[in-house]
Parts: C-alpha cells; sequence; structure tokens
C-alpha cells in the first residue's frame, strides 16, 4: 500500500498513524492509544494484557487488527499492531478512561482534515505552516521549508517520469545529493545534528535548505533536459545537480568565513521537537 507516516499530537502526547491512500484510512498505533487513554507507564504491557483477554472473549476487532512497521523510541522501525478508525472505536469502549470520548472527537478531526486536504491540497501546506509556527520556526524558516517541499515533489516526479523506483532508489538518489554538497549522506547528516528519528529537514537552518534547494533543482533541470532512464543514469545527473549546489556553497562559505553545514538542530532552532512527517515525496532517509 502506498502510505503515509506521521505524528499526531492528542494532549501532548505523541500518536503514531500512517495513512493508507489506496484505502483511503488512518491507521493508529494502538500502544499509542494505550498510552493516551491509561497513562499507564508500561501501555505495550497494558495492551499485552488486554489483547490476550479479548482474544479470550472472542473479539474479532483484535483478530483483524494489522501489524505495521512503525518508528520505535530508539529509531528503529518495529512491527506494531495499529487499528483504522472503526477498530480503535470498538477498542476503545473496552478502555475505562475519562479521555474516551475526547480522543473519539479527536480521531474523527484527524479523518476529516484528511479528506478535506486531499480534496484541496493547499490545506495541506496551510496546516504544515500552522504547525511549524506553533513549533517555534522563523517566518523566514517556514517560508523555506515550504518551498523545499514544492521543490522536492518536482523532484520526485521527474525521478519517477524517468523510471526510478520509489523508496530506495529515491534514498540512494537523495544520499548522492547529500554528499556532493554536503560531504554526507542523510545517515551521517543526521548522526552530524545528533539526531535519531527526526525528520533532516526539520532540523536544517536557512541556508543549509537553501542550498538543498539549489540542489535538487538543480538536479530536476538537468534530468528534464538530459532525460535518463533508470536508476544509473538518473544517478550520474544527482551527482552533477550536488556538485553544482557545492559550487555554490564554496562561494557563500568564502564570504562568510563559516561553513554553512551546520551541527544546529531544531532544539536550537526552535523553542520546541519537531513533529515527523515522513512521506516518499519529502523525505528518502534511512
Amino acid at each position: 500500500m502506498t502510505k503515509k507516516e506521521s505524528l499526531k499530537i492528542f494532549e501532548e502526547k505523541k500518536v503514531r498513524t500512517v495513512w493508507d491512500d489506496e484505502e483511503e484510512k488512518w491507521y493508529f498505533s494502538i500502544v499509542d492509544v494505550v498510552g493516551v487513554l491509561t497513562d499507564s507507564p508500561s501501555p505495550r504491557n497494558y495492551w499485552k494484557v488486554l489483547k490476550h483477554r479479548l482474544v479470550a472473549e472472542g473479539n474479532e476487532t483484535v483478530t483483524n487488527c494489522n501489524q505495521l512497521k512503525l518508528l520505535a523510541e530508539d529509531g528503529k522501525r518495529r512491527l506494531t499492531d495499529v487499528a483504522d478508525t472503526q477498530q480503535l472505536f470498538r477498542l476503545i469502549q473496552s478502555i475505562p478512561s475519562p479521555k474516551a470520548e475526547p480522543f473519539k472527537t479527536w480521531m474523527a478531526q484527524v479523518a476529516s482534515q484528511r479528506i478535506d486536504q486531499m480534496q484541496d491540497p493547499e490545506m495541506s501546506i496551510n496546516q504544515a505552516i500552522a504547525d511549524y509556527r506553533r513549533l517555534g520556526y522563523s517566518e523566514s524558516w517556514i517560508n523555506q521549508r515550504i518551498k523545499s517541499i514544492d521543490v522536492r515533489k518536482n523532484l520526485t516526479d521527474e525521478w519517477q517520469r524517468s523510471g526510478v523506483e520509489a523508496g530506495q532508489q529515491y534514498a540512494a538518489l537523495t544520499d548522492i545529493i547529500y554528499q556532493q554538497w554536503s560531504g554526507f549522506t542523510a545517515k551521517e547528516y543526521k548522526k552530524f545534528k545528533g539526531l535519531k528519528k527526526e525528520n533532516l529537514r526539520d532540523n536544517m537552518t536557512d541556508l543549509e535548505i537553501a542550498i538543498n534547494m539549489l540542489a535538487e533543482a538543480t538536479t530536476t533541470e538537468l534530468s528534464r533536459q538530459i532525460n535518463p532512464k533508470g536508476f544509473s543514469e538518473s544517478a550520474n545527473v544527482a551527482h552533477r545537480g550536488g556538485k553544482a549546489a557545492k559550487g555554490a556553497r564554496n562561494v557563500i562559505e568564502k564570504e562568510l568565513g563559516r561553513s554553512i553545514v551546520s551541527p544546529d538542530n531544531a532544539k536550537t532552532l526552535t523553542v520546541n521537537e519537531p513533529i515527523i512527517e515522513i512521506s516518499a515525496s519529502d523525505e528518502e532517509e534511512k
């Protein structure tokens, strides 16, 4: 399935979610929901006990729950029990909690917002801007970040046209671009900034975003001119696009007298931690 993974916030607590484009529905991490509703110090154990009880009772909701690989606290992807909205509504009935009704309302809002955004993509952009403002990013940074999302989409559209496969091949081409202008792969860049599961671009400075946009925009234009076929030819184009941006970086750094590539991350750029937003169009970093 084509899916988009993200974190949603309910009363300052994180709930991992996945949007399935084919089924047009949300899946929610059951453990995260249990943590929200129960305030248990060990929501995983709470869910394990509840799950066994419901299975013993013949509860089909639990039997039909799916598992998806979601980012865990240690930054690794692990199989996690998930439920769609209808399944979760039924599960919540088995969890005594004063938060049950507010959470049901929140779930309905999440589902409604996604449907509205599919019909009007501008709503997604407006929501992203509002989220970044709430998280404390500056207006100049937000403008750069939103533009970078558009530049990235143009690039992945071009890769798709060229026959590049989404997923690992997108990630490999992204690494080539990063390496050429920054000297780091995505994984190395994250380590340099002290990141684990966070979105790298949400932790870039204005200048880092600008140079990366230049690299990706240049790669897109070169690809349109050269018309590569498949991954290998697209890799050569990505190399050239990243190298061109490296030239611009060198000129700017000579003027500034310092490196553009910075260890700064969201904790120094903003007042809060960033929301993770992972999608093939904007982020292919493993």
